[in-house]
C-alpha cells in the first residue's frame, strides 16, 4: 500500500517527448477587450485532431464570458499549405496576447496553458525519478529552464504551480496575475507548413 498522500506526484516520471502543442486545445488568455480570463478553443465543427501537430493550424475560436469579446483565428494559407504556429513563451500562439496563467518562481516566470498543463508540469517537477524515453527535440520537458527542473526549487516550483491552479478558477479582470502582461518572449518562427488532406 502507498504511503503517498492523495494527489501526490509519483515517485518517477516517464518522459516520452511530449509536445508542448497538445495542451494548445484550449488556452486560458486575457481578454484583450476587458483584461479578464477569455478562452481559446478549436473551432466548433471540426471534430477531434487525428494528429497533435494538426492543433498547429485549426482554427481558433476566442471568447469571453465576462465582456462578450469574440474573436476567431485561422492559419496563414501558402498554397495547398497552412502555416502553423510556433508554441511556447508566455503568450497564447494564435491571438499573441498574455496567457492567464502566469507567475513569478524561482527568478522566472512560470506559465501554463490550461489546468491540464499544469497537471503535466506538476507531475514532472514532483518527480524523484526522471527517465527520459525520447529524444529532447521536440519534448517539452527537456526544454523547460534548468532551474524548473532542478531539485533544489521543487517545493517553490510546486507552490508556483499551486498558485496557477488558483488562478484557473478565477475569471475576473481584478484577479489577473501581476506577471500575466506582454514581455516579447515569443518563440521564433520558422515558417512551418502542414499540408491539409482536406478544408478547414
Amino acid at each position: 500500500m502507498s504511503s503517498e498522500p492523495p494527489h501526490s506526484p509519483p515517485l518517477r516520471h516517464h518522459d516520452y517527448g511530449m509536445w508542448l502543442v497538445r495542451f494548445t486545445d484550449h488556452v486560458l488568455m486575457v481578454c484583450p477587450k476587458c483584461g479578464g480570463r477569455a478562452l481559446v478553443v478549436l473551432h466548433p465543427g471540426l471534430g477531434t485532431p487525428r494528429y497533435s501537430s494538426s492543433l498547429l493550424c485549426r482554427p481558433r475560436r476566442l471568447s469571453c464570458a465576462q465582456c462578450g469579446a469574440t474573436a476567431d483565428w485561422t492559419a496563414e494559407e501558402r498554397g495547398r499549405a497552412l502555416v502553423g504556429v510556433v508554441p511556447g513563451g508566455t503568450e497564447d500562439p494564435f491571438f499573441r496576447r498574455p496567457l492567464w496563467l502566469q507567475t513569478r518562481c524561482a527568478g522566472q516566470i512560470l506559465w501554463a496553458y490550461n489546468e491540464e498543463h499544469i497537471d503535466a508540469l506538476a507531475a514532472f517537477v514532483g518527480a524523484r525519478l526522471r527517465v527520459r524515453h525520447a529524444s529532447p527535440t521536440l519534448g517539452m520537458f527537456a526544454r523547460l529552464p534548468a532551474c524548473l527542473k532542478s531539485a533544489a526549487h521543487r517545493e517553490e516550483v510546486l507552490a508556483g504551480l499551486g498558485t496557477l491552479r488558483s488562478l484557473a478558477s478565477r475569471s475576473g479582470p481584478a484577479d489577473r496575475s501581476d506577471a500575466a502582461y506582454e514581455r516579447g518572449d515569443r518563440p521564433r518562427h520558422h515558417g512551418s507548413l502542414i499540408f491539409r488532406g482536406g478544408p478547414y
